[in-house]
């Protein structure tokens, strides 16, 4: 019965000739099996240089984590080889379970990076799998090395850089997405020009990789565009069009907080409670949003011409032609400049001076919305650790789980 029971798991291990089952420990009480492995061979082969060696002795005993059976935790413990090489001194076999300095079989590291993924966050995964944080920890940034190594980035060609907080404050990250793949391809520390150098330079590290960018999505801001006109050369530049919005919606939230303030001291409350019928889009306006917007419409307010103004250029996206296209951008310039409305004359004065940025969209079609809507998971994966102190550990994260890379070891059948 021993033999067969040690030959069952010696199957369910994949393990080839010299290694072999000598025990296995069934520990009721304590509800684990504990499966005890030897290799018998007087030779193997040097695991650096492959030639032949004498095997030398073996390595204290180790143990490394297993799937469950039947609910019962299970541990591979060995004594490895060490040879004893000619050229390359004495060297530690791999054992054909686990990788290198894990203490995990290749089997649990796959099943644990599943749960992983799966689980809202990292405290519920862990528990799941009754490992500790820094296990856990461990296991996905060795996931990710792997992964990256793995990665294929030779179809990538239009990509765009975002920004996001990283702690309270002005601390932030900058990350380079695959708008086409959907995948964020590396994040780095800060939002300055370097910084942004740097993250194009690792996750696209070859001049090839680099020249094969077409376009490249982004907001205004100067280090974005410095670094990637230097680095991505025949890449085109394409300003958000969401960042574009942004910068509208502040303009008439400038004007509606003045205005409103001038009103309140005449014991006017007109504007009392508009903000968010303003700043909302048209997609996503009730109907008492439109309701108010009538209101405020329906008066000589400088905060229902500057909410026009901003609607307006909506237009400029909505043309299929880059000739119309410049033609309603300089009718909505005129408009917004004789508006003498500050806040609004300033934004397009900005946007007219970032002009072929804004006309590169109607060759591309591509904005941010995709890096949108990884920021949101991004978000998620922050608010479910509370916060990040450290960023590399925040790196790791976003890139396990919005990276989209092949994670997994692989298991030899």
């Amino acid at each position: 019965m021993p033999n067969q029971l040690h030959s069952h798991y010696r199957l369910l291990l994949g393990l080839d000739t010299p290694w072999e089952v000598t025990e296995v420990d069934l520990q009721i009480n304590e509800s684990k099996v504990v499966i005890k492995v030897q290799n018998s061979a007087s030779q193997e082969a040097c695991p650096d240089c492959g030639k032949a060696c004498n095997v030398r002795d073996y390595a204290p005993l180790r143990q490394w984590r297993h799937l469950d059976t039947m609910n019962f935790e299970t541990i591979i413990q060995a004594r490895t080889p060490r040879t004893n090489c000619a050229a390359c001194g004495v060297k530690t076999l791999t054992v054909p379970w686990a990788e290198k300095h894990s203490r995990f079989t290749l089997m649990f590291e796959a099943f644990a990076i599943t749960v992983l993924q799966a689980a809202s966050s990292l405290e519920i995964g862990r528990q799941l799998l009754g490992l500790s944080w820094d296990a856990a920890n461990t296991m996905i940034k060795r996931a990710v090395e792997r992964g990256l190594e793995r990665r294929d980035i030779t179809e990538v060609e239009r990509v765009g850089i975002d920004e996001k907080a990283f702690l309270r404050g002005h601390n932030y990250i900058t990350l380079l997405n695959d708008l086409d793949g959907g995948r964020v391809l590396d994040v780095v520390p800060e939002r300055t020009e370097n910084a942004c150098r740097e993250l194009i330079i690792k996750a696209l590290p070859t001049d090839w990789s680099r020249y094969k960018i077409e376009a490249v999505a982004m907001d205004m801001w100067p280090a974005f565009r410095n670094a990637a006109t230097d680095l991505l050369e025949r890449a085109d530049v394409v300003y958000d069009r969401f960042h574009v919005s942004q910068y509208l919606c502040e303009a008439v939230d400038q004007v509606r907080r003045a205005e409103h303030k001038q009103l309140l001291s005449q014991g006017d409350q007109s504007l009392t409670g508009a903000r968010y019928s303003l700043l909302r889009s048209e997609q996503t306006r009730t109907g008492k949003h439109e309701d108010i917007l009538e209101q405020l419409c329906g008066r000589n307010l400088k905060t229902s011409r500057a909410w026009a103004i901003k609607e307006s250029f909506q237009e400029f996206w909505n043309t299929h032609n880059a000739g119309f296209a410049e033609g309603i951008f300089k009718r909505w310039y005129g408009w917004a400049v004789r508006s003498q409305l500050k806040p609004i004359v300033k934004v397009a004065k900005m946007l007219k001076r970032h002009l072929d940025g804004l006309m590169s969209y109607f060759k591309h079609r591509i904005s941010n919305a995709v890096s949108e809507g990884l920021n949101s998971k991004i978000q998620s994966i922050k608010a479910s650790a509370r916060g990040f102190r450290s960023f590399e550990n925040f790196r790791n994260r976003i890139l396990f789980s919005c990276g989209k890379l092949a994670l997994s070891p692989k298991i030899a059948h």
